[in-house]
């Protein structure tokens, strides 16, 4: 989603070899805490992470979700 907002949940589904029920349920538990926002763009949905947002486990908070994500692209 950081990289390809218009991405369908089928196909992050696909490339997490999950189902896309349960990347819809994660994807909804995500927007609820704060970690991204959904809209609308004709047939697409477009994903917005919220990377200033904190991490929420008290061993991380004082990460935000762009250093994660970094952390991540390192390796």
């Amino acid at each position: 989603m950081a990289r390809k907002p218009d991405l369908r949940l089928r196909d992050i589904g696909v490339a997490c070899a999950i189902t896309e029920r349960t990347v819809q349920s994660t994807v909804t538990d995500l927007e609820q805490a704060g970690y991204l926002s959904r809209e609308r763009d004709g047939c697409r949905t477009r994903y917005k992470l919220h990377l200033d947002h904190a991490l929420r486990h008290p061993a991380e908070a004082r990460l935000s979700v762009r250093e994660l994500l970094e952390l991540l692209a390192e390796h």
